[in-house]
């Protein structure tokens, strides 16, 4: 497997934590529930063992642009092909009277071209 560049990857948190999420659709770092808390999801460092969570297409021939919502921390991946077009929005709220963590990611398609998605996290433990 070959890692994706440092710079494939955007980056949302909501002050207690952050994950990456690289242009190809997959998060592949995301510690839980705080920054100094074991990873659930570490593909970044280890394809194999590190655990991700994948929403991308699966053809060929699919032109990536990733991209912020202005003046937010609210990372948009659209994946455009001859087939359509679909958007992955990811972003963790800052919420006083809900969850405290929450890593939300939304999928929209309009004649999406062929994807799939995956969950996998890792079982790495804490101290």
């Amino acid at each position: 497997m070959t890692y994706a560049d440092i710079e494939a990857h955007g980056i949302i948190g909501n002050l207690r934590t952050a994950a990456l999420v690289c242009d190809d659709g997959g998060t592949d770092f995301f510690c839980y529930p705080r920054f100094d808390s074991p990873s659930v999801f570490a593909a970044l460092l280890d394809d194999e063992k590190g655990g991700h969570f994948f929403i991308g297409p699966t053809s060929d021939g699919v032109r990536t642009r990733q991209m912020y919502l202005p003046e937010t921390n609210v990372l948009v991946n659209r994946f455009m092909s001859e087939a359509g077009m679909a958007e992955v929005v990811d972003y963790m709220p800052i919420c006083k009277d809900g969850p405290e963590n929450a890593l939300v990611r939304r999928v929209k398609g309009k004649r999406s071209p062929t994807s799939r998605s995956s969950v996998r996290p890792t079982c790495s433990t804490g101290p």
